[in-house]
């Protein structure tokens, strides 16, 4: 007889927390811990505003009040607040909620009624209470479980309804909420909303002008030309040319941020290339066209069909009630609204033309030394082995596995060999740089082909032709805690700002940690990122501890390093700042300017304490800025 017996009492009914709970990733993707902007904290906070956005798109509460401290979350919103006998239900029942039966919410992303369901049986503490009229009804729930019922009471407060969560440490491993990730939701939700007002930890988003705030607010530099913004029936666009390479766009959805893009992005690109041509009478290339654009779309979709369940990315083929493709809806837009502007503003369409004959003369420059660049990629990725590549890649969307691709850029060879041995060689790959790269900043793209190292990370991402491409989800710079590293770490970024922004915009590059110290007696060891965590290291192992200064990566063993690259890895996402440009990022940081940073690295040199040398026993001041 089989030793697996498939019987009746295999079969088992999991109730709403449970499945949750079990397959998480099922509703609001992957877990992580919150360096990544679609780590599912992100999701959880997400999915409570979105009901707080719903109130305001109904016309009722032009205000909400967010404040996320030490990893809780506190949402109020002041619409008309869940009716008062449904509180529970709301939050704890699948597929009840009170978008089934409106029309006004047919344009709405969260039509499952999962949303708040997940949130709550994602939280270790939930606390949700609703104020309608005059009266209050409150419940919390652990992990799902109701554990506090309260009856309806009397109350002063504005209507509107309250959420206050804490995400499972269980579930999600030393999360961290990051500012920017969550600045830049708030943002989009106003720019997507006009009128309404969020606040945040004592931070005010408002947003006057739609997509035309939006793209004033992350472009880098000025524009060429005035943002060109039109308007339609479920339909926004944006769009002007910066002084960047590559292309940048922001998708919308009723809403959510498509940054996967989707059927109305890929639209948006063929149609603006396409109307372009038409009005000039010429046949320039599409690629010519967009290059250095920066453009947003927003549509309202009828029961849009999105390829996740985190609804990055649109699937929709049509576009109802309307009855047209997605194509034609965007195209049909954009051809009226824009050759009519292009007709109206004759010193606009000037500038354009020009800008994309410019882009037209590069490109033609650059083609012979594309070809010689790209046959030397594949000589020097056969015979020199600088990747090692993963089985797993990004546009294997059919595998559960390719957002976890990641690209390791290490020195030297030592480095690069301990992650080789060490790595996940289904999700990891790794590519060894030899010696520091070239200071790219000021050069053009004609160095990245004529550069052996640069052309072999650019193939090596698949970053050639299209963003789109990328090879791998994580980019991530893995240099020695020295200043040699460091180096090699700042001429990485500069390479990556200067050619490809977008890598870093849309939060594909990160750093890792890797322990400086390793603390240890024969009962424990304890990897420390920091001196402080070495002091205490030292406190809970005692002084007669082993303790081991980790030079550089080649130092760490295999054995050790795969904790490092594995379920503990720590990575640090290279986020730009909003008010900051990148053009005067490179140029204070890589320009020629030196008087300027060395006057600001005094200025900001503090004493952080004094660390006894283990072996010389002298005192060495540890400088912190």
């Amino acid at each position: 007889m089989a030793e697996n017996q498939y019987t009746e009492d295999n079969i088992r009914s999991l109730d709403w927390k449970e499945h949750i709970r079990l397959r998480p990733g099922m509703y609001i993707g992957k877990l992580g811990d919150g360096s990544s902007a679609d780590d599912g904290i992100y999701i959880l906070a997400k999915e409570v505003i979105d009901n707080c956005i719903d109130e305001f798109v109904m016309g009722n509460g032009k205000t909400i009040d967010i404040k996320v401290k030490d990893g809780k979350v506190i949402v109020r919103d002041y619409g008309r607040g869940i009716p008062l006998g449904k509180v529970v239900d709301v939050v704890s029942k699948i597929n009840t909620g009170g978008k089934y039966d409106s029309k006004a919410f047919k344009k709405s992303v969260g039509l499952n009624g999962v949303g708040s369901k997940a949130v709550n049986a994602l939280s270790s503490h939930f606390l949700v209470y609703s104020v309608r009229d005059g009266e209050k009804k409150s419940a919390t729930f652990i992990r799902g479980e109701l554990v506090d019922d309260s009856k309806i009471e009397i109350s002063d407060e504005n209507n509107g309804t309250y959420v206050e969560f804490y995400p499972d440490e269980t579930v999600f491993k030393k999360f961290a909420f990051k500012t920017p990730y969550l600045a830049k939701m708030m943002w989009n939700y106003c720019y997507l909303n006009r009128g309404l007002t969020i606040k945040m930890n004592g931070e005010k988003f408002f947003s006057k002008n739609g997509l035309k705030d939006l793209l004033e607010n992350n472009m880098d530099g000025d524009p060429l030309y005035p943002i060109i913004h039109l308007e339609g029936d479920d339909i926004e666009i944006a769009f002007t040319h910066g002084k960047t390479y590559g292309e940048d766009y922001y998708s919308f959805v009723n809403g959510q941020h498509t940054t996967q893009g989707g059927t109305h992005q890929s639209a948006y690109r063929e149609s603006i290339a396409k109307v372009i041509k038409d009005f000039y009478g010429k046949n320039y290339e599409a690629s010519d066209i967009r290059q250095s654009i920066v453009a947003s779309i927003a549509v309202k979709v009828t029961e849009p069909i999105f390829e996740s369940q985190t609804k990055t990315k649109l699937g929709s083929l049509e576009v109802e009630p309307e009855g047209k493709s997605m194509r034609a809806f965007v195209n049909d837009f954009i051809k009226e609204k824009l050759d009519n502007f292009l007709h109206r503003n004759p010193a606009v369409a000037e500038v354009l033309e020009r800008k994309i004959k410019q882009s037209e003369k590069e490109r033609k420059e650059l083609s012979g030394i594309r070809k010689i660049a790209r046959d030397r990629a594949k000589k020097a990725n056969l015979h020199n082995k600088k990747l090692r590549d993963c089985r797993v890649h990004l546009s294997d969307v059919k595998d559960p596995l390719h957002e976890e691709t990641t690209l390791f850029i290490t020195e030297g060879d030592s480095a690069s060999g301990s992650i080789t041995k060490s790595r996940n060689v289904k999700t990891q790959a790794v590519f060894s740089l030899k010696g520091k790269p070239l200071n790219s900043y000021g050069l053009t793209k004609k160095v990245v082909y004529e550069n052996e190292e640069f052309n072999l990370i650019q193939a090596a991402l698949n970053i050639e032709d299209d963003m789109d491409d990328l090879r791998y989800n994580k980019i991530v710079i893995a240099t020695d805690a020295d200043v040699d590293g460091m180096h090699i770490r700042l001429l990485l970024l500069t390479f990556f700002l200067q050619f490809f922004p977008d890598l870093i915009k849309r939060n594909h590059v990160y750093v890792l940690e890797t322990p400086l110290f390793r603390v240890r007696n024969k009962k424990k060891t304890i990897y420390c990122y920091s001196d402080q965590e070495r002091r205490d290291g030292l406190s809970e192992l005692g002084q007669s501890a082993e303790i081991t200064r980790f030079k550089g990566l080649g130092e760490i063993s295999p054995d050790e390093f795969k904790h490092f690259i594995g379920d503990d890895i720590r990575l640090e996402p290279v986020i730009l700042s909003a008010d900051s440009s990148i053009d005067s990022i490179l140029s204070y940081f890589m320009g020629k300017n030196t008087p300027e940073r060395q006057e600001f690295i005094i200025d900001n040199l503090r004493v952080e304490g004094e660390v006894e040398d283990e072996k010389s026993k002298t005192k060495k001041v540890i400088p912190h800025s």
